[in-house]
């Protein structure tokens, strides 16, 4: 850093100028939300019973910790999801590879492929309970449903826009289309991959979700349904609240997982 130019540095202040810049507007966002919802709530210009406000919210949370139930909740949904996550990202991209490597079962499966990504997964849902069971088997495979094909497909689709000279290059030296495979379109398919991730995130909270709605008896998903059976609205509420928490970390968590590839890339 003492080698490096004034510009340099200066653009390296402004560029963490910046990024504190876009946390603190994030943070302030979500304050002022939070406090316009309490005062809604407290004025009456809502209804605090059926909007719940975050007071309630964070008395529900303390009672359920007191009662010994919210981290045995919190765990399961965190387990299946993390599950679900890594299997599907896993097997997408493994999936992917293989329609890579073998343009005929490319073509064959395209129709299936579109098919599916297109069908409602929550019809599958009592299918799948049917076939494996009610438990986090069947929660996990929902996941899989929800989350898959859209893995295969965005990571299919970062192999074939790779460079094709590169790929000619590699195959005139005489590399085989394992060294291709390890060598040229994997590295160059690290950024598909990470926003494979990202997009996974999200889609696994869903099935995860989806099929806890259906089939569990513990979890995020089944005090949602519990609350809104009983008008615990409190309940429900604050459960969606953690859900949120839940799924910006694990974002936040596969951001740091592509900066690291990023510094290892670099160095």
């Amino acid at each position: 850093m003492s080698n490096s130019s004034p510009e340099h540095r200066a653009y390296l202040k402004k560029v963490r100028h910046e990024k504190v810049k876009v946390r603190v507007t994030q943070a302030l966002i979500l304050i002022i939300a939070l406090g316009l919802w309490e005062i809604c709530a407290r004025a009456g210009i809502v209804d605090p019973f059926i909007t719940s406000q975050p007071s309630r919210v964070l008395k529900t949370m303390i009672n359920l910790h007191q009662e010994g139930v919210l981290l045995h909740h919190i765990a399961i949904t965190c387990m299946e999801t993390i599950v679900g996550f890594i299997l599907g990202t896993v097997l997408g991209t493994m999936i992917a590879i293989v329609l890579w490597w073998s343009e005929f079962i490319s073509k064959v499966s395209e129709p299936y492929l579109v098919i599916l990504n297109s069908l409602p997964k929550i019809a599958l849902g009592p299918i799948f309970i049917v076939w494996i069971g009610a438990g986090p088997a069947a929660i996990i495979v929902m996941t899989l449903a929800i989350s898959l094909i859209v893995t295969i497909l965005e990571v299919l689709n970062g192999f074939l826009s790779i460079d094709q000279e590169k790929i000619k290059l590699v195959q005139t030296f005489g590399g085989t289309k394992i060294q291709v495979l390890t060598k040229v379109l994997l590295p160059a398919s690290f950024p598909t991959i990470v926003n494979a991730l990202k997009i996974n995130v999200g889609l696994s909270w869903v099935g995860v979700i989806v099929g806890e709605f259906l089939v569990s008896k513990a979890g995020l998903g089944y005090l949602i349904v519990y609350g809104g059976q009983v008008f615990k609205l409190d309940l429900v509420m604050t459960s969606v609240f953690i859900l949120g928490i839940a799924a910006a970390l694990m974002y936040q968590g596969v951001v740091l997982f592509e900066k690291i590839l990023v510094k290892n890339s670099d160095s």
